[in-house]
């Protein structure tokens, strides 16, 4: 529980659920998923061996989440599952009830969701307090990287096991899906992800536009609501501009990490980025926001550049990759050499059953 359910795929998490869930139930596993009903005009009870609870909440941009997983909490509490996992550190004081049930839960506690933008104020409080409970309630506090590791051990003086997340890397998509757009292979950068601050896409577009490049730059993704920030953003108007907001297609968003000259990755605050690993999987040469989490995943630049936070650092990459072509060609060829065993689904999913089983042998 945590994400918005099954078979939806709206971000990380809810592409988690997926992969995790079905590779369990072909292990013989009972996997059960709370999904948030309003999301779910038709509510099979199973989908691909999934059992599917429909959960209500209370539908507004803060309390959403928080409640859809209490009710799905109460449920879980009150049926015979063996073993409860829960998705985003926000939902960390949920373990209590879990705990006075006696059920063994686990967390996935992700990113470092009290310093992003978005929650100023309380919610920051209210997430880093959370973050805190989730180490204090869960059975077993799970990481999906090294350095998530380290900083729930510095903050919350909390061990973490660390079980990465998986990629499904391609070769060989087809450009075709792109031609729609008037793109061509190679004649364009990328970034995909949340128009949201904490993913810098205002300052790799202002840098981007200082450049003397004549390629594009493609944004896909948009604000999970609407808000001013992502609405000024997408004003700006230049010809080597494309925001072409959610792909939804599987295929199409392929084609555009595939053929492009190079994938822009912003993301600030988190541990295994699921953008990331897609463009590694589909072999992107990566220009990535200088970041200890950025840093483990493309093995200290082993597998792509990095890039300051200032504009004029974004312009001076990009100015770079077009002057040796050659480089970013390497980049591409090695790019899905750096998704090592951790990023596998299989070895994932191995490492959450061994978790689960010891959980409910307790």
């Amino acid at each position: 529980m945590g994400a918005k359910g099954y078979p939806y795929v709206y971000g990380g998490y809810d592409t988690m659920i997926r992969e995790l869930g079905e590779r369990l139930v072909e292990r013989g596993v009972h996997v059960r998923v709370y999904n948030h009903r309003a999301l779910f005009p038709q509510k099979p009870r199973y989908v691909n061996g999934i059992e599917c609870i429909y959960t209500p909440a209370i539908e507004t941009k803060i309390l959403t989440q928080l409640s859809h997983t209490f009710f799905s909490m109460l449920h879980a509490c009150f049926s015979d599952v063996d073993v409860i996992f829960v998705v985003n550190s926000g939902n960390g004081p949920f373990g209590l009830i879990s705990r006075f049930f006696r059920k063994p839960t686990a967390i996935n506690v992700d990113g470092l969701e009290w310093l992003r933008p978005k929650w100023r104020g309380l919610g920051s409080k209210y997430f880093r307090w959370a973050s805190k409970m989730a180490t204090k309630h869960f059975d077993q506090v799970i990481n999906d990287s090294d350095e998530m590791k380290r900083v729930y051990l510095e903050l919350f003086q909390t061990d973490s096991k660390v079980i990465a997340y998986g990629a499904n890397p391609r070769e060989n998509v087809e450009a075709d899906p792109i031609f729609k757009w008037d793109l061509q292979s190679r004649e364009y950068f990328l970034i995909v992800g949340r128009l949201v601050p904490d993913n810098n896409a205002e300052l790799i577009i202002e840098g981007f536009l200082k450049s003397s490049t004549d390629k594009k730059l493609v944004i896909v993704g948009d604000a999970p609501f609407d808000d001013h920030w992502s609405t000024q953003l997408k004003k700006k108007k230049d010809p080597r501009l494309d925001f072409l907001g959610y792909i939804t297609d599987s295929n199409t968003l392929a084609a555009l990490y595939t053929h492009c000259y190079a994938y822009f990755h912003g993301h600030e605050y988190g541990g295994t980025n699921p953008a990331m690993l897609k463009a590694m999987g589909y072999g992107c040469a990566i220009l990535a926001l200088d970041t200890p989490f950025n840093q483990e995943m493309l093995q200290n630049g082993k597998h792509g550049w990095y890039f300051q936070k200032e504009a004029e650092s974004v312009k001076d990459i990009v100015e770079k990759s077009e002057n040796e072509p050659e480089s970013m060609f390497y980049l591409r060829k090695t790019a899905r050499d750096g998704l090592t065993e951790k990023y596998n689904w299989e070895h994932v999913t191995d490492q959450y059953l061994e978790v689960f089983k010891e959980l409910a042998e307790k």
